[in-house]
């Protein structure tokens, strides 16, 4: 084993025989990606690179912005091959380093040419997450393309151009130069950080919708899907969107983007995600996200999170987040406000965009927040801080075990700790004051400069206390560094509510349910499982401490039966009731391995759902998540 002492000093010493290449020094890189072969899930992708004859090594990226980790899917990158004249130039993996190629240009050579295609994965797997479908395809330009090694990503100008398949239709945040139908077109020549920052999307359905008729800049909202209905937006849905983009434009006073593209792909083949970008947003979400009062329901909030990001994470970057390229590896300890501040206002957004009801924000909040104080033993041995420090180890994790393992909730439990924040202000400032005014204070300057401004924990707490005179300093040490009991709910009291629990069902669990067929019963019993989908029937997570726990129930079981009889959700909630007044245990025939075992659980408290419960006081919570833009016409 290598020390990591070793390994740097490696790294440096390739690194010398590299030296970096700068947009002053050379002329921009040739980029040719086809998507034509998108269907069978093959990208593929041509670059010319500037070159003199010596040693040259090229990387692939590894740390990919916005995902925080060092994921970049090389091993789904085949067919490398380098050229320069017509011949073949060896190349040579970097033993330690295996994103890193090695060549030599020989004397003469000013051009080298670098092939590879990327076989895009089906499912989500180590390999990467998937980005095409028959009919869909999303391109992230970090999976197609290499750099030279030591450079920053600013510094590196490239020219794109892309081909997709025929009848297909395209959209990105890149200005267009060129076209040579709608098939094909070059665009701006501009750095690789800008390149990657604007993924392309396109689709044999495609539409896209005005969301800021005749104002600049200009917003749009492009739909890729799997059928023409799903690109459907309704009047009151394209109003909503409308209403998101007047309300940032309150809320911040500032826009640092040319022009800005929500992406949206909708298909049931390609995992629900978000990823941030400056002046685009990659959303993917089911196909029937639109025309599905339970799928929007879910989902709400991923674009309105996405959008802060160019704000709050985009613009405002957390140094450690700040790197230089996509090599360098990044530091998560402040992304309890990079995802942290954008999680809670993408749920504050989408009620003052008019997504969320009053009604319908008080329930994600109640299902979110019981989760974090009942359901989280892990956060008995790990604090908040560190699921931010550990994000690299913890994104992908398997959902099994995450109770006691503690996921990457700095995003849910980080909505309290702004919502506290945000309360404490309006009640020191006798409700003259709000956290928007931290927002504009710290991401509303310089409009229309396109840029990364890092900071600090102290440049955080500096303008916090420039909005109110606090101590946030140990406001925020305490909350990132508790371990409870609980997750700390002093903003949800604050704002006027409190957590209850019912025997009704709450309705974001509801329609979680029926959009992807998990049964929560995390509050009863103690365990989620399957009802449809690909993993039916298996049991995804047990709460450490809870009656199935006790009763030996492990993730990864199959329910097959409750009470001598076939299980559904129906006759599980039968049961659970049924309980409540008897002094029988509830009776789960598991199958563990091809060995099947009835576990006895002992719980008579009945049906047990959580809900926000009004203290008869300020309801300070409404009071947050109302619009604050004058409402945009139908």
């Amino acid at each position: 084993m290598r020390t990591l002492a070793v390994f740097f000093s490696i790294l440096t010493s390739i690194a010398i025989c590299s030296p970096p290449v700068t947009a002053q020094s050379q002329p921009p890189v040739k980029l040719e990606v086809d998507l034509r072969d998108a269907p069978r899930r093959i990208y593929r992708s041509k670059m010319e690179f500037p070159v003199k004859p010596g040693p040259f090594t090229l990387v692939y990226p590894k740390w990919i912005p916005g995902e925080h980790s060092p994921n970049g899917p090389i091993v789904d990158v085949t067919g490398v091959h380098f050229r320069a004249n017509g011949q073949e130039i060896p190349w040579r993996r970097d033993d330690i380093d295996l994103y890193a190629f090695h060549c030599s240009i020989p004397a003469g050579v000013t051009t080298l040419e670098a092939t590879l295609d990327y076989l895009l994965p089906k499912e989500d797997g180590t390999s990467g997450s998937p980005s095409a479908t028959a009919q869909v395809a999303v391109l992230p330009w970090n999976l197609v393309v290499l750099y030279p090694e030591g450079a920053k990503t600013d510094d590196i100008m490239v020219s794109a151009r892309v081909r997709v398949p025929a009848g297909w239709k395209f959209a990105t945040a890149l200005t267009t130069e060129g076209s040579e139908g709608p098939e094909a077109a070059s665009f701006e020549t501009t750095s690789l950080t800008r390149l990657v920052d604007s993924p392309l999307f396109a689709g044999a359905f495609f539409k896209t919708y005005d969301l800021s008729p005749g104002q600049k800049p200009e917003h749009r909202l492009n739909i890729a899907a799997d059928s023409a209905i799903a690109t459907t937006v309704t009047a009151d849905e394209l109003a909503h969107f409308r209403q998101l983009i007047a309300e940032t434009g309150v809320l911040f006073g500032a826009r640092h983007y040319r022009h800005y593209d929500f992406m949206l792909a909708l298909t049931d083949h390609l995992p629900v995600n978000g990823l941030e970008h400056h002046e685009s947003s990659d959303n993917r979400g089911p196909e029937k996200m639109l025309l599905d009062l339970d799928a929007l329901e879910g989902l709400m909030d991923l674009l309105p999170h996405e959008f802060f990001h160019s704000w709050n994470g985009k613009y405002r970057r957390p140094s450690g987040l700040a790197t230089s390229n996509y090599q360098e590896p990044m530091k998560g300890d402040l992304l309890w406000v990079y995802e942290g501040l954008t999680q809670y206002y993408g749920v504050m957004l989408a009620a003052r965009s008019g997504f969320w009801r009053p009604e319908q924000l008080r329930e994600y909040l109640a299902a979110t927040f019981a989760a974090l104080n009942d359901g989280r033993p892990g956060r008995t041995w790990r604090d908040l801080e560190d699921t931010a420090i550990s994000v690299s180890i913890l994104y992908g994790a398997r959902q099994a075990g995450s109770s006691w393992r503690r996921p990457v909730d700095y995003y849910e439990e980080s909505e309290l700790i702004w919502l506290e924040a945000d309360t404490i202000i309006r009640r020191e400032t006798r409700g003259q004051k709000s956290l928007d005014d931290f927002c504009r204070r710290f991401h509303g300057t310089e409009d229309g400069v396109i840029k990364v401004a890092p900071y600090t924990l102290e440049d955080v707490v500096a303008i916090m206390n420039s909005v109110v005179s606090y101590d946030w300093k140990k406001f925020f040490a305490e909350r990132l560094h508790s371990h409870g009991p609980g997750a700390p709910l002093g903003g949800l009291e604050n704002s006027g509510w409190k957590l209850s629990y019912s025997d009704e069902m709450n309705d974001h669990q509801r329609a979680a349910e029926q959009t992807d067929g998990t049964v929560d019963l995390s509050f009863s019993l103690g365990f989620t499982t399957r009802a449809a989908g690909d993993d039916v029937n298996s049991i995804v997570d047990v709460m450490t401490g809870s009656p199935a726990d006790k009763a030996g129930i492990a993730p990864g079981m199959r329910l097959v039966a409750v009470n001598g009889r076939k299980w559904t959700p129906d006759w599980l909630r039968v049961a659970i009731r049924d309980a409540k007044n008897s002094r029988d245990p509830i009776r789960l025939l598991l199958e563990n391995d091809e060995y099947y075992h009835t576990y006895e659980i002992h719980y008579h408290g009945g049906e047990r759902y959580p809900h926000l419960e009004s203290l008869h006081t300020t309801d300070m919570l409404g009071e947050i998540a109302k619009h604050r833009a004058p409402a945009v016409a139908k």
